[in-house]
């Protein structure tokens, strides 16, 4: 396998840049599990009496920037048993007399830290959605600030995106056991309760401590899955809902990762066609196929002998991988194409304007580091008192991943055990998907992990909400957001024609509009809509990306769930 570093340069290497209103329909009975599901109930008094201590998240950092701990149980269905801290924080409405509720945000993952959330969308979102709801944000169980796991991962263990290969085959699985064990040994018997559904009800209490009847709620990509499960747990409890990016819940999760392969071959083809249009500007090929042609040439010449790029040796399977989400964004893509195409063939690296794409937003560091700790507010008399401050350790390096594999392996039990059975599917995906199929279908710890404490939450319900989705998105693709909007009946669905990148809400698109009126209003469209990017949005993508969270050993740029 290559080093983990050579993929994630090359993941840099090659980034992806990313009407009528009507009433909302009334909610319907969800399917639920016997697991208690309602943290309003008698058992957990205890927690719904908790008084947040709110205080400054940062002493250096706007004093309305709040933060507090909480406690959760481990176990719902034991709530006197084990505790969880779970971090949370505040900005408030701006104005108190346009006040409906609270926003809860969510930014995606598995494993996506969300305290920074409300300080980096205040500036984001419209002013009127600001003035009208208390933005919250938290730390999902184990994330963070929440009660962090680790595995104590190192860099090749947390490099998961493994082509197959027939010699490697067993090394791989070697991998994924050893994955799964050092996570078990770690964390025990935390690991079967840090699953969506647990989040989901994490939500809930968070909705009771802040003495809130129902919610509003704002996730994206896998944020777009935990709301859509708090819409099936908690129904007349979900007010304005928008599931932005959104995951498919009959393809929990590894449906998830080989949607990626399914979805890189058209726009694979489009990149082609594309830049066969440019072949003046990037000289790939006058035609889709001597575009492609061109492209896997350089995959085949990488596979007999790395091509040497910033002092990094890359193979054709390091190629593949940080192309997979690149060829999203055609324009980034056909430049980066270029680079490699130069230096394999011994040139100097192109270095025109033309040919340089722009620099990315910057984003809060906090969102690439731990938030900051907590500090000791006063106690309100007369009731339950949450955790008093105290020093919270560090959150540990692996943690993103270790949430990341803790929730997609115990969500839901339809991973494979047979190791052979990820042999079979990988050589079958190869040759129907050849650019990421062996990868997404290859074994994963999932494999060896240890069952969840539930079943999967079946989605199936008539809540209201609204789902946004990009034509082109390479982390849950546009057939991804359609089966959330199957199953999902009471939402609506506008899908942005032509856009590009994963994240639509904040990010400058012809959607804000609608999702703006609808927190605002609390009305949704009549019926599933569409609106059109700009050019410059459906040729360069979205140059501002969202902050949105990936594990170590997801593809870089536009970031995903």
């Amino acid at each position: 396998m290559a080093a983990v570093v050579a993929a994630t340069a090359v993941a840099a290497l090659l980034p992806t840049l990313t009407p009528a209103l009507a009433a909302a329909p009334p909610a319907a009975p969800a399917h639920t599990a016997p697991a208690p599901s309602a943290p309003a109930s008698a058992a957990l008094a205890e927690y719904t009496r908790q008084q947040p201590r709110w205080a400054p998240c940062d002493p250096q950092g706007p004093a309305e920037f709040e933060c507090a701990t909480i406690e959760v149980p481990l176990d719902y269905g034991r709530p006197s048993g084990r505790k969880l801290d779970l971090a949370i924080s505040r900005i408030r409405a701006t104005s108190p007399r346009d006040r409906h509720g609270v926003l809860l945000i969510n930014p995606g993952g598995p494993g996506g830290q969300g305290l920074d959330m409300p300080l980096y969308l205040r500036s984001e979102l419209p002013d009127e959605v600001s003035r009208r709801f208390d933005l919250v944000g938290f730390d999902p169980r184990g994330v963070g600030r929440s009660s962090p796991v680790g595995c104590g991962l190192t860099g090749d263990e947390l490099n998961w995106q493994r082509p197959y290969k027939a010699a490697a085959f067993a090394e791989d699985v070697r991998w994924a056991r050893t994955v799964a064990e050092k996570c078990r040994a770690a964390n025990g018997a935390v690991l079967p309760h840090l699953t969506t559904r647990n989040t989901a009800r994490d939500m809930d209490l968070v909705r009771a401590v802040l003495g809130e009847r129902r919610i509003s709620y704002l996730g994206y990509s896998y944020g777009t899955y935990l709301g859509a499960v708090y819409t099936q747990l908690f129904p007349r409890r979900a007010d304005r809902f928008v599931l932005d990016s959104a995951v498919d819940p009959a393809r929990i999760w590894r449906g998830m990762i080989q949607v990626w392969a399914e979805g890189a071959e058209p726009a694979f083809d489009r990149w082609a066609d594309w830049t066969a249009d440019r072949h003046p500007v990037y000289g790939l090929g006058d035609t889709p196929e001597e575009v492609r042609a061109t492209f896997w040439g350089l995959v085949a010449r990488a596979d007999r002998t790395p091509i040497e790029i910033d002092g990094l040796r890359l193979t054709g399977d390091d190629i593949r991988v940080a192309a997979r989400p690149a060829f999203f964004a055609p324009e980034s893509a056909a430049e980066s194409v270029v680079r490699l195409k130069e230096a394999a063939e011994g040139g100097a690296p192109a270095t025109a304007p033309s040919l340089r794409p722009a620099p990315p937003r910057p984003v809060p560091p906090s969102f690439a580091r731990p938030s900051a700790g907590f500090l000791a507010g006063p106690a309100l008399p007369g009731t339950s008192e949450a955790p008093a401050a105290r020093e919270v350790p560090a959150v540990p390096a692996d943690n993103m991943d270790a949430a990341f594999w803790s929730v997609v392996c115990a969500d839901t039990r339809a991973w494979p055990r047979d190791p052979e059975r990820y042999r079979r599917d990988a050589v079958r995906d190869r040759a129907a998907y050849p650019l990421y199929g062996d990868v997404a279908s290859h074994v994963k710890p999932c494999a060896f992990w240890q069952r969840g404490s539930e079943p999967a939450t079946r989605i199936g319900n008539a809540v209201g909400a609204l789902i946004l989705q990009n034509e082109w998105d390479s982390q849950t693709p546009l057939v991804s957001g359609q089966g959330l909007r199957r199953v999902m009946k009471g939402a609506r669905m506008v899908t942005v024609l032509g856009g590009q990148g994963h994240g639509v809400y904040g990010s400058r698109s012809c959607a804000d509009a609608t999702a703006t009126a609808y927190l605002t209003t609390g009305r949704l469209p009549a019926g599933d809509t569409t609106c059109r990017a700009t050019p410059e949005q459906a040729a360069n993508g979205l140059r501002q990306p969202l902050p949105l969270p990936v594990p170590q050993g997801l593809p870089a740029g536009r970031q995903g769930s």
